[in-house]
C-alpha cells in the first residue's frame, strides 16, 4: 500500500479497504509465525496433534521449518481442520471434519488423537497446534453422552446469542478430550501448545475449548449457562454435569513442564492494518480487539460514533475493531455475525456521505456461508432503495447475507487458513459542506 490513499471515488475507497483487510489477514497467517517459534527436539519422539481452521496451515508451516532446522529429527502426527481448509503435508496427516456443527469425522479425529498420545514417555514431546474452530472439529462426547446430544446443545448455544467463553465452557465439560484432557492423556510427555487466538481476551484455555490446557471452570458453571439460556438439558447430560470430576486442574503435576505460545491474535491483525493506514497518511482509532455483544447493536453504536467523529475531523480517519460478536437468531435468513454487524451499521448510517465500511471473519467464512463478510459505501443506500431492499426487514429475518448479495457487496475469499475472528474497518471522510 503506497503513498496517500486515493479516496476520490467510491470504487477507490472500496479497493483500499479490501487491500487493508488482506494486509491484516496476511499478518496472522501461520507461514510467518511458526518458523521462529520451534521447540528443541526431544530425546524421544516428537508427535504433532491439533485442531482448528488454521491447523493444517500450521502443520504445513511447522513441518517445513522443522525439516530446515532439524533435518535429522523425527516428526509425525495428525491434525484436523474444516472441510476444504487442508494443506499439503508429508509427515503430518491432515484430517477434515465439519464446522460449526461437529460430525462423525470430528469424533473419529478426536479418538485418533487420544490413541496417538497413548504410551508416550517423559523423553517425548507433543506439539499441539490449536486454533479457532477446534471445538467442533475435535469432538468426543464424555462417557455416557452421545454426539447427537452435543450437536443439539451446540446448535442451541450458537442460536441463543451466548458469547464464545460461555459456549466453550459448556463444550469443555461435555468432552472427553477438551479442558486439558488431551494433554493429560499425553503425560508424562512434555506438551507445547501453539495457538492462534480467535477469542476476545486471548485466554488460551478458551481457544478451541483448551484441549491441552486446564482451566478453573466447573461442570456446575456449564450447567448454569445452559439453564440461563433456557436450553433443554437431557437427563444424562444433567447427571454428568452434576457428578463429573474428570477435568484436570491447573496445578496438576503433569502440566508442570508444559508450555503454551499464542502466535497470533486479533490485536496483531489490527496493528498491521493500523500501520498500513498510517503509512497512507490516515489517522487511526482502534476501538479494541475484544468487542463482543449483539452484532447489529455494535454496528448501530459504531455508526453513531462514525457520524460524531465525521463532524470533528478535517482529514480521513480509519476506525478499527476486532473481537467476536453474537447473533441471536430469530428469523430463517442467511448470514453471519459480520454481515449482520454491517447491516446494523448500514441501516443506522442511512447513506451518510463519506463513510465506507468493511467487516470480515479472518478465516474467510462468516458463520456457515461462503463469504468472508461484506463491505459498503455511501452509494449503496441509493442502490438499495432502487432495488426496494428494506434493511430492517432483512435484519428481522437475520438475512444480511441475502441483502448484501443483492447489492453484489459480499466479500468472498475462500478459506484463509488462519483465524483471529472479526476484522472491522470504517473509513470516515470529512464532510464536504
Amino acid at each position: 500500500m503506497n503513498a496517500i490513499a486515493p479516496f476520490s471515488s467510491h470504487e477507490a475507497a472500496r479497493q483500499w479497504l479490501s487491500r487493508l483487510a488482506q494486509t491484516a489477514v496476511a499478518a496472522v497467517h501461520p507461514d510467518s509465525l511458526l518458523p521462529d517459534n520451534l521447540p528443541e527436539p526431544p530425546k524421544g519422539r516428537t508427535l504433532v496433534v491439533g485442531a482448528g481452521k488454521a491447523a493444517a496451515a500450521m502443520a504445513a508451516a511447522l513441518e517445513t521449518a522443522w525439516q530446515q532446522r532439524y533435518p535429522e529429527a523425527e516428526l509425525s502426527g495428525l491434525v484436523v481442520t474444516r472441510y476444504e481448509h487442508g494443506a499439503e503435508c508429508r509427515r503430518i496427516e491432515v484430517l477434515e471434519a465439519s464446522h460449526p456443527m461437529p460430525d462423525d469425522l470430528s469424533e473419529k479425529a478426536a479418538r485418533r488423537m487420544l490413541e496417538a498420545v497413548e504410551g508416550l514417555g517423559a523423553d517425548d514431546l507433543v506439539i499441539a497446534l490449536v486454533s479457532g474452530g477446534g471445538s467442533a472439529l475435535m469432538t468426543l462426547p464424555a462417557a455416557g453422552l452421545t454426539l447427537h446430544q452435543k450437536q443439539q446443545l451446540n446448535k442451541a448455544l450458537l442460536r441463543c446469542g451466548a458469547p464464545i467463553r460461555e459456549i466453550n465452557t459448556v463444550r469443555r465439560h461435555l468432552s472427553a478430550i477438551k479442558g486439558g484432557r488431551l494433554a493429560a492423556a499425553a503425560h508424562p510427555a512434555r506438551v507445547v501448545t501453539y495457538l492462534i487466538s480467535d477469542v476476545p481476551g486471548d485466554d488460551p484455555t478458551l481457544i478451541a475449548s483448551g484441549p491441552t490446557l486446564p482451566d478453573d471452570s466447573t461442570p456446575a458453571d456449564a450447567l448454569a449457562i445452559l439453564e440461563r439460556y433456557a436450553i433443554e438439558v437431557p437427563d444424562s447430560v444433567r447427571r454428568h454435569l452434576v457428578a463429573d470430576t474428570s477435568a484436570p486442574r491447573r496445578n496438576d503435576a503433569g502440566f508442570a513442564r508444559d508450555e503454551e505460545v499464542v502466535l497470533a491474535r486479533a490485536a496483531d491483525a489490527l496493528e498491521a492494518a493500523r500501520l498500513a493506514a498510517e503509512e497512507n497518511g490516515l489517522a487511526v482509532r482502534v476501538l479494541g480487539d475484544d468487542l463482543e455483544g449483539e452484532a447489529r447493536d455494535l454496528g448501530r453504536a459504531q455508526a453513531r460514533l462514525a457520524l460524531t467523529l465525521q463532524g470533528e475531523i478535517a482529514e480521513p480517519l480509519l476506525i478499527l475493531s476486532g473481537g467476536e460478536t453474537s447473533v441471536t437468531v430469530q428469523g430463517d435468513g442467511r448470514g453471519g455475525r459480520n454481515v449482520e454487524y454491517l447491516l446494523g451499521l448500514f441501516e443506522a448510517l442511512k447513506g451518510a456521505e463519506g463513510i465506507h465500511a468493511l467487516a470480515i471473519d479472518t478465516d474467510g467464512i462468516d458463520g456457515s456461508e461462503d463469504n468472508a463478510g461484506a463491505q459498503f459505501g455511501p452509494d449503496c443506500w441509493a442502490r438499495a432503495k432502487a432495488a426496494r431492499l428494506a434493511p430492517l426487514d432483512y435484519l428481522a429475518r437475520n438475512d444480511a447475507y441475502s441483502f448484501f448479495a443483492e447489492l453484489d457487496d459480499l466479500i468472498i475469499t475462500g478459506p484463509t487458513r488462519t483465524n483471529v475472528n472479526d476484522f472491522r474497518a470504517i473509513l470516515v471522510l470529512p464532510r464536504t459542506a
